[in-house]
């Protein structure tokens, strides 16, 4: 009876309860991957696509949030592990099944499918792998990267009047290539370590406003070309060292930024997949 006892109060310190502020911010993003899959069934395919961008958003929020306000905690890891999969997963998976992908048959929903599981499987490792990687770098495509890449197709092809790209096989090859770079090694520049409050060269404010102009401008076809830029620019940058490995001559060490060894949590717009937040 003792023992029950003291294992009873035991599980009692374990969870003493969670935080509301980082754990609310949370919820919005579970919820607005919710709302996206209710705008996929009713064939609102825009709407879910915006209900997309704003968890990549919320997502951001929550660890930030949780860090200032030394709020962290390993529950709001593991809430944000599980909203994370329904907001970049199971959302952009149902919503281009849907919109994309149905006239494929089982290639398609085998692609929605494979999407939905390898996001799964991206938010496992780096959950295991969570603070043992560079912090500059992602290993592999962050998985709301690959959600907000979806987001924003639906979002070119609504700009060019095509709300329902049917028999679309390039949506087709999307998904698998998505798949890919998400469970792959290849590296992705992290965000996360911007310092936003500290002295940055004056250049570098000028060129975020013009990328903001350019985006004010044309939000869903720079979005579009923004996003397709940083999926590309892993296999480039992995390519380039690469190739400058085999031409640099033996006995030189070079250490390229691509080399190092990667991280994960996300901060393209919206910090985190399986939050490195401790929240």
């Amino acid at each position: 009876m003792s023992f029950r006892r003291k294992r009873k109060k035991k599980d009692r310190r374990r969870f003493r309860g969670v935080y509301l502020l980082p754990n609310l911010i949370t919820t919005g993003n579970l919820f607005a991957g919710f709302y996206a899959i209710v705008a996929s069934m009713d064939g609102r395919f825009y709407t879910a696509a915006w209900a997309i961008l704003i968890a990549m958003i919320l997502d951001g929020l929550d660890g930030r949030v949780a860090r200032m306000t030394k709020t962290t905690s390993g529950f709001g890891v593991q809430y944000d592990s599980l909203a994370d999969l329904v907001a970049f997963g199971v959302a952009p998976g149902i919503m281009t099944y849907l919109w994309a992908l149905k006239d494929f048959k089982q290639f398609g929903w085998a692609a929605a499918f494979l999407f939905v599981v390898c996001g799964a499987l991206r938010l496992a490792r780096f959950n295991v792998q969570q603070g043992s990687f560079d912090p500059r770098y992602f290993n592999g495509l962050p998985i709301p990267a690959a959600a907000v890449m979806v987001a924003a197709s639906v979002a070119f092809y609504h700009e060019l009047g095509d709300m329902a790209p049917q028999g679309s096989k390039f949506i087709l090859g999307m998904m698998y290539v998505l798949s890919f770079l998400m469970v792959s090694n290849i590296k992705y520049i992290s965000f996360k370590k911007v310092e936003l409050f500290r002295r940055h060269p004056f250049h570098t404010l000028v060129g975020l406003v013009l990328i903001f102009v350019v985006v004010a401008t044309a939000p869903n076809i720079m979005g579009f070309l923004l996003m397709a830029a940083y999926v590309v620019s892993g296999p480039i940058s992995t390519f380039m060292y690469h190739r400058r490995e085999a031409l640099t001559p033996k006995g030189e060490d070079e250490t390229p930024p691509s080399k190092l060894t990667g991280s994960q949590g996300l901060d393209l717009g919206g910090g985190g997949e399986a939050q490195s937040r401790p929240d």
